[in-house]
């Protein structure tokens, strides 16, 4: 057994690992399950096949931490991508955990699958703390949004402005009405509190954006902020693992889908694959250099120029991934943006 080469699946769940080994014939060797943990993983592998060529599991929530802790006890192991894994596994009659290893096995055997890039654990610390700002971000928005319409219920209308000053105008607005403002008072404070800790994270985000060099660099493009800037460091992690700067935007699905069969050919909308907070963040940078950044540049005359024959919104999506394009080239020259410099065709 110790000279058979052999590829073992893992079907992760949260408490138990279904654990298949299959040798290169494809017969099982060993089928079992263990405790979700990469040390005792390790230790199963290890015993049941020591000339692992591949250890093969699905993308998913505990992929990343699986996958690297795995890769430190000096195991091959590989993320596939969850929708090719899942396009062999649905030929199976029956669904289970055991099955669902064996079958994870036969693909890292077969070489039927892609594989998923694993992002460093800091990659993913900086993405962690990104998306906690933006859920309370939203959360704030519900809150302000809910207030101001309890209050129009009652005829009064809060008059909009700086977002410091949104308690004392509802206060004033509710002058009076203590009914009213029995109610209001607790959402005012939990407002309050959820911008309170925005700003706690908006000084952490300030400080790792200060001193990271490629942030500052990726900041030199009009419209790209603190928090663009981090959150395309983030998702890119390594720059070098896209062979082309143009593959970045089908990346982050910011390309079109295509469905061609026979004299069928039909181009449709973006795919929206890949990450959507980084996509909607570039989508807002590419609407500030249409529409607000007042200086010439060729982007912004490239974008303008797209807007007459296909309309601002497509427009703003094809700055988007022209943005992420032009980020990752610049990420990999290590230059800044020049605003005068001519696009590609």
């Amino acid at each position: 057994m110790s000279q058979q080469e052999l590829y073992v699946g893992l079907d992760v769940s949260l408490e138990t690992t279904s654990i298949c080994v299959v040798d290169r014939e494809g017969a099982t060797v060993w089928r079992g399950t263990c405790p979700t943990d990469a040390a005792q993983m390790a230790d199963a592998i290890r015993l049941r096949a020591p000339n692992a060529v591949r250890v093969g599991l699905e993308t998913g929530q505990m992929s990343n931490w699986l996958t690297l802790s795995l890769q430190r006890r000096g195991l091959p192991v590989i993320c596939l991508d969850a929708r090719h894994a899942k396009a062999a596994l649905k030929m199976q009659i029956n669904k289970t955990d055991a099955n669902d290893a064996w079958g994870l096995a036969q693909v890292v055997r077969t070489g039927w699958f892609r594989e998923v890039a694993v992002k460093s654990m800091d990659a993913h610390k900086l993405r962690m703390l990104l998306v906690a700002r933006s859920q309370l971000v939203v959360q704030r928005q519900a809150l302000a949004n809910t207030i101001r319409g309890l209050m129009k219920t009652f005829g009064l209308v809060v008059p909009r402005g700086c977002k410091g000053v949104f308690a004392a105008r509802v206060r004033e607005a509710g002058e009076g009405n203590d009914a009213l403002m029995a109610i209001i008072e607790p959402l005012l404070a939990a407002w309050q509190s959820h911008r309170e800790q925005i700003a706690v994270f908006d000084r952490q985000i300030a400080a790792r954006a200060k001193a990271d060099s490629v942030a500052h660099r990726l900041m030199t493009v009009p419209g790209v902020g603190v928090i663009v800037a981090l959150a395309y460091a983030a998702v890119i992690d390594d720059p070098v693992r896209f062979k082309h700067s143009s593959s970045v935007g089908a990346y982050l699905g910011l390309t079109p889908r295509r469905y061609q069969s026979g004299d069928i050919d039909v181009t449709g909308h973006i795919s929206r694959c890949g990450d959507g907070l980084l996509r909607a963040y570039l989508f807002e940078a590419a609407t500030v250099i249409l529409q607000r950044y007042s200086r010439a540049s060729d982007l912004k005359e490239w974008g303008l120029t797209l807007a007459k024959r296909i309309g601002m919104r497509r427009a703003k999506v094809a700055v988007a991934r022209k943005l992420a394009v032009i980020m990752h080239r610049m990420w990999m020259d290590q230059t800044e943006f020049q605003s005068g410099e001519r696009l590609a065709a």
